[in-house]
């Protein structure tokens, strides 16, 4: 079909697809914002599959080999999750590429990924090449992060690059979905990325946090994922902070079950963005 077009200085623009017509994962999600949007689905109890958007986090094994997270991601769709999302080397360690293994999980599994990217390790022209590579394998449902430093890691003298945060680089995939390079100039083809961006709606500096929100959904973020909560008045005043956004999005709940006191104090203190509230870690605690 024809696309509509729109002139820049240094090319013409291309209106973004639909998301109902990005990636399987887009179509749902569209399907379950608009239903809630326009009043054609209860607020108050949905009860089913349908009714939601599941997405696990399961990252690579150290080493070589893919089967342990390959048979964990087996499991959650037989289980009836969506879509498992994997993150790029989380709290800076060295694991094998996120890509690699979305790949093989869409490959083995017909299953849809949401892949990790971050600024942390590449500049913009790596940036701009693994999106161009991973949109050929398929790769096309993305969450953007600015990335965890490499001090916290294994390897606290790496190089960290930081050519661009998040915002810009939900700018850049945005350029893409518009048919346009970070330069404005147009490029043969036009891509369909399916974009979330991270919040924290427990950051310490909450105004900063939305805020910044507010600039990641106006550079091109479709969605947004949030850090797990453990109090629902925080939850609330984020969802409706971000419902009197110009332009609100859907939102992912992260979940993360505590399965012990050790477990929360980790979370809570050696995790970036993670918050876990003193009255529920002494209730951890006092059962073990």
């Amino acid at each position: 079909g024809s696309s509509k077009k729109k002139k820049t200085e240094a090319g013409v623009a291309l209106v973004e697809i639909p998301l109902s017509e990005r990636t399987g994962l887009s179509a749902k999600v569209a399907r379950i914002w608009e239903g809630r949007l326009n009043g054609g689905m209860s607020k108050a109890s949905p009860t089913g599959p349908e009714d939601f958007v599941v997405s696990v986090e399961v990252n690579p094994s150290p080493g070589l080999s893919t089967d342990k997270p390959v048979s964990i991601a087996k499991m959650l769709r037989e289980g009836g999750v969506d879509v498992v999302n994997i993150a790029d080397g989380p709290r800076a360690t060295v694991r094998m590429s996120n890509t690699a293994l979305g790949e093989v999980i869409q490959r083995e599994l017909s299953m849809e990924t949401i892949i990790h990217v971050c600024c942390r390790d590449r500049n913009i022209l790596g940036l701009m090449s693994d999106l161009l590579g991973n949109y050929s394998r398929g790769l096309h449902n993305l969450v953007v992060i600015t990335g965890d430093p490499p001090k916290m890691g294994d390897f606290p003298k790496a190089t960290a690059v930081f050519d661009m945060d998040s915002v810009g680089l939900l700018k850049m995939i945005h350029g893409l979905n518009t048919g346009l390079d970070p330069a404005g100039n147009q490029f043969a083809g036009q891509a369909k990325y399916f974009c979330a961006t991270g919040a924290e709606p427990g950051a310490v500096d909450y105004e900063r946090e939305i805020r910044r929100l507010k600039e990641k959904i106006a550079a091109g973020a479709d969605m947004v994922m949030t850090q797990p909560v453990y109090d629902a008045s925080v939850m609330r005043r984020f969802l409706d902070d971000v419902a009197s956004f110009p332009k609100p999005v859907p939102i992912l709940l992260g979940l993360c079950p505590l399965v012990s006191s050790r477990n929360a104090e980790f979370l809570h203190n050696e995790v970036p963005g993670m918050s876990v509230p003193q009255n529920i870690r002494d209730r951890m605690a006092s059962v073990g």
